[in-house]
C-alpha cells in the first residue's frame, strides 16, 4: 500500500512546507484537488456528497492545480504527484499537454495526472466548452494527450477535435500515468480500458468493493488487466490497521489521507497542526506497513 497526504484548499502559504514534510514523514505522495471557480448560479449536482450541494466550495481557495504541483515539486526530490482529479474537459486539450510535459521534465517524471470530465455543466460554461458530448470530448482529449507525449509530430482528426501535426519538446522520457477519476459506468469502462489507474471520490468499503469487481471485470473484458494499474482511493478507512488490510485485499494500491471533511464544511487547520497529523499518521500507519 502506498500513501498519499491531500493538499489543497488552504492558504497558499502551506504548500510548500505540507509538501516537505509529507515527504520527510515517508508518505509517497501528495494529491491535489482542482476546481477553476464558484458560479453565482447553479442548478447542477454533485454526484460524491450526500445531498448534491456544492456549497461546501464556497469561498475555499483553490490554487490551479498544475501549478501547485510544479511549485511543490521544486521544493522536493523524491515524493510523487497526482491530481485528484484535474477537470480535463473543460481545458485545451493541446495546452494541457505542455503543461503535464514540462512537469514531468522539470520534476523527474513524478506526476501522474489524475483526469475527469466536471460533473458540473457551470464549468463547461465558464469555459465556453459545450456540454453536450463531453464524453467523446474527454476520449478524444486522451488520445491527444498520449499522441502529444511521443516526441514526434501528432495530428488528429475526431469527431470533437481537429488539430494538424505537431510536435512538442522537450518530450517526457517517461509516459504520464492517465488515471480517470468518476463512479458511473462509462468512467469505469475508460478507465479499465484506456487508464493507467482509476480514482475513487469516495465510497464505503461495500460501495469501493464493487467498483473494484466491475474494473477487474472490464479489464478482463478488454484485455488489459496484465497492465500495471493504480487504483486511488479516499482513506476513511485508513485509520486502523485492519482497514488498511482490507482496502489491500480488495485491490487498492493508494490510499488518500486528509484530516478534514469539506462537505462537512470543516475549518481549515493551521500548519503546525496539519505537520504534527501527517507526523502523527505516518509513525502510526506508514513507517509500521
Amino acid at each position: 500500500m502506498r500513501f498519499s497526504y491531500q493538499v489543497g484548499m488552504c492558504d497558499a502559504d502551506h504548500y510548500a512546507p505540507l509538501a516537505q514534510a509529507a515527504e520527510a514523514a515517508g508518505f509517497s505522495g501528495l494529491t491535489i484537488p482542482d476546481s477553476i471557480c464558484y458560479p453565482k448560479e447553479a442548478s447542477s449536482k454533485y454526484p460524491y456528497n450526500k445531498d448534491g450541494s456544492r456549497e461546501f466550495l464556497e469561498s475555499v481557495p483553490f490554487m490551479e492545480s498544475l501549478i501547485a504541483v510544479a511549485y511543490m515539486s521544486a521544493v522536493t526530490e523524491k515524493i510523487r504527484f497526482a491530481t485528484f482529479v484535474y477537470k480535463l474537459a473543460v481545458r485545451q486539450a493541446a495546452v494541457v499537454a505542455k503543461q503535464v510535459q514540462s512537469i514531468q521534465c522539470l520534476s523527474g517524471n513524478r506526476f501522474d495526472f489524475g483526469i475527469g470530465i466536471s460533473p458540473w455543466e457551470e464549468d463547461f460554461a465558464v469555459c465556453d466548452v459545450p456540454w453536450e458530448k463531453r464524453g467523446l470530448r474527454f476520449d478524444e482529449q486522451i488520445d491527444i494527450l498520449r499522441g502529444l507525449e511521443s516526441g514526434e509530430f501528432f495530428g488528429y482528426e475526431g469527431k470533437i477535435h481537429s488539430m494538424p501535426a505537431n510536435k512538442m519538446c522537450p518530450a517526457p522520457t517517461e509516459s504520464t500515468p492517465l488515471l480517470i477519476g468518476g463512479h458511473s459506468e462509462p468512467a469505469l469502462k475508460r478507465a479499465a480500458k484506456v487508464g493507467d489507474g482509476w480514482m475513487c471520490a469516495g465510497a464505503d468499503m461495500a460501495g469501493l468493493t464493487a467498483y473494484i469487481k466491475r474494473l477487474n471485470e472490464l479489464r478482463d473484458e478488454y484485455g488489459t488487466a496484465d497492465r500495471p494499474f493504480k487504483i486511488f482511493t479516499t482513506g476513511q478507512d485508513a485509520f486502523t490497521k485492519e482497514g488498511i488490510e482490507q482496502l489491500e485485499d480488495i485491490g487498492v494500491t493508494d490510499v488518500v489521507i486528509g484530516f478534514r471533511d469539506v462537505y462537512a464544511m470543516e475549518e481549515d487547520k493551521p500548519l503546525e497542526e496539519k505537520i504534527a497529523m501527517l507526523q502523527w499518521y505516518a509513525g502510526e500507519f506508514i513507517k509500521q506497513s
